[in-house]
């Protein structure tokens, strides 16, 4: 085990943590405290549902992002140190890395690596003196960036995790603006009874899949569903949760429909894109169609979204379903499964088979995904 400081007065969490065989590298809060000037209002970065993030310089110079979470986790020192070292594992080029964290006393923060270009937000609907310009290539690479470490949650981390707030505010951007997804393992730390975080944790108005918003079913596919949510908003310059688009006002998903069935798809690219390849640019507003669709086993794995993002490859289009609560649909896939895991049953293979042009006969079985919310709320 790092440790970083003493925790001072408050040495049970010390002793306990001392206890246990994990890499989590333990910060006192002097040390933070220190490192973000007292938490000095220049210093922060953002405030998000779990409270405030700051900039921080350790002694030995580097910088890092202080996440000061907004409500006590009920979780025992044992129990959250055992799941930040789980978290803190999980290394991919595309993920966020948590560096260690501090839990003194009633003081509950996380400590991650520093990256210099903020959130994808910023540099697309931020202010103008924080926009970035980003040319065509720079967003397929946000894209493909974003897909592949999203796929990696989904398909290879040990559990598997299921993030549940992928937004443009949660994909943060490096000096080279590389895409690296943040906040993918926080919803794991807290319980769902802590209701001012849970409403958070679950998503964001914009993103929200109809199956999880409507009735409480998480699986895979709402990720999936949120990604496609944006993978629009990179192609558009536009904010799915702050306005609505077109003479009817719609979301920005049922806009692309509309576009869509009246042959003017391209409208709905960002007027500051000045050059752009127009095929290129309608595959991923189409793999986005795809990611949105109504019925979640209509929708692609993110391991096939990043083939389709990466690859010149032609699509089902003929197969593509409206996007919406279609309650039918979705109760139907749902009804007698007592578990929103997918795949678990013959049943649902053989409509996965039928239904979702993207599946194969080696792709049915679908390895268990340790869902933050498996139970409808």
């Amino acid at each position: 085990m790092k440790l970083c400081g003493f925790f001072g007065r408050h040495g049970s969490n010390q002793r306990k943590a001392e206890e246990m065989n994990t890499n989590v590298r333990l910060f006192s809060y002097s040390m933070l405290k220190s490192a973000t000037e007292s938490f000095h209002p220049s210093k922060k970065l953002g405030v998000g549902g779990f409270g405030v993030v700051y900039k921080g310089t350790l002694k030995d110079g580097t910088y890092v992002a202080v996440k000061t979470l907004s409500a006590e986790s009920s979780q025992a020192t044992r129990e959250f140190l055992t799941e930040i070292d789980t978290i803190t594992n999980v290394r991919h080029p595309n993920l966020v890395q948590l560096i260690g964290c501090c839990l003194e006393g009633s003081n509950r923060m996380l400590v991650y690596e520093y990256l210099e270009n903020n959130s994808l937000a910023c540099a697309l609907f931020g202010s103008k003196s924080k926009r970035i310009p980003l040319d065509w290539p720079k967003r397929a690479a946000i894209a493909i960036g974003t897909a592949r470490g999203l796929a990696f949650l989904h398909e290879e981390a040990k559990p598997q995790i299921i993030h549940r707030d992928i937004k443009a505010g949660n994909i943060l951007l490096d000096a080279q603006l590389n895409p690296k997804i943040g906040d993918f393992g926080l919803a794991k730390l807290f319980p769902d009874n802590v209701t001012h975080i849970s409403t958070r944790v679950a998503g964001t108005m914009g993103y929200l899949a109809p199956e999880y918003s409507l009735l409480g079913q998480l699986t895979k596919k709402a990720d999936i569903y949120s990604f496609g949510v944006l993978l629009l908003e990179i192609v558009s310059g536009r904010s799915s949760g702050t306005s609505a688009w077109g003479e009817e006002l719609m979301p920005l998903v049922d806009w692309t429909w509309k576009l869509r069935d009246e042959g003017r798809l391209l409208d709905i690219v960002d007027p500051d894109l000045a050059e752009y390849p127009e095929n290129e640019v309608l595959r991923f507003i189409k793999v986005a169609m795809f990611c949105t669709q109504a019925a979640s086993n209509t929708r692609p794995s993110m391991k096939q979204v990043v083939k389709m993002l990466s690859k010149d490859v032609a699509l089902p289009e003929m197969e593509l379903t409206k996007p919406g609560f279609q309650k039918s649909n979705i109760t139907q896939q749902y009804s007698g499964s007592g578990s929103s895991q997918e795949g678990s049953s013959q049943q649902t293979q053989k409509e996965n088979r039928s239904k979702n042009p993207f599946v194969t006969s080696t792709q049915l079985t679908t390895p268990h995904v340790t869902l933050v919310n498996p139970e409808p709320r």
